[in-house]
């Protein structure tokens, strides 16, 4: 063989490495093009918060509405406050039930409207003293001067119903949102009537698990509800009017505020009684979150943002009676657990005790499949709800076909959990209706038990007072 010929082998070699190397160049050209797709057409991450936003940002309704300090995200928060740093030290205040408002212009550092409260308490005014280094944390030397009290007052001053200028100071009292009366029943439930700015009041409920170290709040969507339930006192109002993401909000405002006031009078050793901090919030309060859905998924959001409320997802549920089977869909873009009220699988017994019903179990529940599987595992789990009547829905026929209801989903969507929530009827004032003795709800259960199906009995908290599930109702309006 000539030396100077490469042989086979060796031509054979080269023109491997060759194609190897325009492999490669042909990989590192199609990763730098992938990566630029991503750049121009994938958002950068933004929290639950904003993209759950995202559903209703082209609605008409959402651009004429101007959004308040608890209802901005905390991104618009903070553009609007100059950095998020103040809108950090703001959500400090409101995350503790305190008004930034009224705390940074107080020498004192006390929110001077934790005084209506005490009164409301039957408290005297002097049995609180509360301190600025108690209650705000890593920011506590950290204020607001002038020029951020004045952006604060603009976003104030949007939460008003009327354009007057009579307020020397625009607050959360004065313009979302103030407590007219607090009712406090034995068991430690605490009904809060909270007055709204507009003139309308709904009600809101702090239900203390001392054994658990927190406090549920159940907080209401609207002012009465459309939907009319037979069993329910809100339903017998109509609907007077949707409540806004401010609205919302103000009543975990308050809850925490309350919930904050009344241990530290415990703590003074003036009462006895102390509400464990709230951890956990139900939208099961007056009117149906799927018909102000746009208001309701804001508000869930900013209760889900570590940076705002920072509640876990998890401990956020939204009650739905299902007015359509895409109410699951739109209640469920927000960062909660989701519960529906069923009250009966049987459609004609669903639509006496729901005259608003319009779609048949079959379809609701396909509408609720398909939200489920569209969320995370961890946001799989959801309530099956049931308002038990004497006589009306707790048979065993009943029970059987909410076994079947409930294992159907769990076929139907992988990594799902249903839980059956049983809620013995209280009393309305309803001619027919009566509550369940405690064996029939007792054999309900364990029906439901023994078809392999979680199933719990809420505990009937706060009835003496009205406080109870169902028992919500306000008789004066704007």
């Amino acid at each position: 063989a000539n030396p100077a010929q490469p042989s086979n082998n060796t031509y054979i070699m080269f023109v491997n490495v060759a194609a190897c190397s325009r492999l490669l160049l042909l990989v590192l050209l199609l990763q730098c093009l992938s990566s630029l797709l991503v750049v121009c057409l994938i958002p950068s991450y933004q929290p639950h918060q904003n993209r759950a936003l995202k559903l209703f940002s082209s609605t008409s309704e959402d651009d004429e509405h101007c959004y308040g300090p608890l209802s901005s995200t905390f991104n618009e928060l903070s553009d609007h406050m100059g950095g998020s740093g103040r809108a950090a030290v703001i959500w400090d205040c409101l995350r503790a039930g305190i008004d930034p408002n009224l705390y940074y212009r107080n020498d004192s550092g006390i929110d001077s409207s934790d005084k209506a409260i005490i009164e409301c308490l039957d408290f005297d005014a002097n049995d609180i003293s509360l301190s600025k280094n108690d209650l705000l944390g890593k920011r506590k030397d950290q204020g607001l001067g002038a020029g951020a009290l004045s952006r604060l007052q603009e976003l104030m001053k949007q939460c008003r119903s009327d354009d007057s200028d009579a307020e020397s100071i625009y607050t959360i009292e004065n313009s979302i949102g103030s407590i007219s009366h607090i009712k406090v029943s034995a068991d430690g439930t605490t009904k809060l009537l909270v007055r709204l700015g507009r003139g309308y009041e709904v009600e809101s409920v702090i239900i203390p698990w001392l054994d658990r170290g927190f406090s549920t709040v159940c907080v209401s969507s609207q002012v009465g509800c459309a939907q009319a339930c037979r069993f329910c006192a809100t339903g017998k109002m109509g609907k007077m009017s949707d409540l806004t993401a401010d609205e919302i909000l103000c009543q975990i405002y308050y809850a925490n505020k309350v919930c904050r006031i009344v241990s530290s009078i415990a703590e003074a050793g003036d009462s006895a009684t102390s509400l464990p901090p709230c951890d956990n919030v139900v939208l099961m309060g007056m009117g149906e979150p799927a018909d102000n859905a746009m208001n309701v998924v804001r508000a869930v959001s900013t209760m889900a943002d570590r940076r705002m409320f920072s509640l876990a997802q998890s401990k956020i549920t939204v009650s739905t009676v299902a007015p359509n089977p895409s109410a699951f869909t739109t209640l469920g873009s927000s960062p909660a657990a989701l519960a529906w009220s069923v009250h009966a699988v049987d459609d004609s017994l669903r639509k006496e005790l729901v005259p608003t019903t319009k779609f048949s179990i079959e379809e609701l529940k396909e509408g609720l499949v398909k939200a489920l599987k569209s969320r995370s595992k961890k946001l799989r789990r959801t309530m099956l709800e049931v308002a038990l009547i004497d006589g009306v829905n707790d048979s065993e026929k009943d029970a059987k076909l909410l076994v079947s209801l409930a294992r159907s989903i769990m076929a139907d969507v992988e990594g799902s959990k249903v839980v059956v929530n049983l809620i013995p009827f209280n009393d309305i004032g309803h001619p027919k209706y009566r509550t369940p003795s405690e064996e029939n709800v007792l054999g309900f259960q364990k029906i439901i038990t023994d078809g392999d199906v979680l199933c719990y009995v809420r505990t009937t908290r706060g009835d003496e007072e009205n406080a109870a599930c169902g028992q919500l109702a306000t008789s004066r309006s704007k």
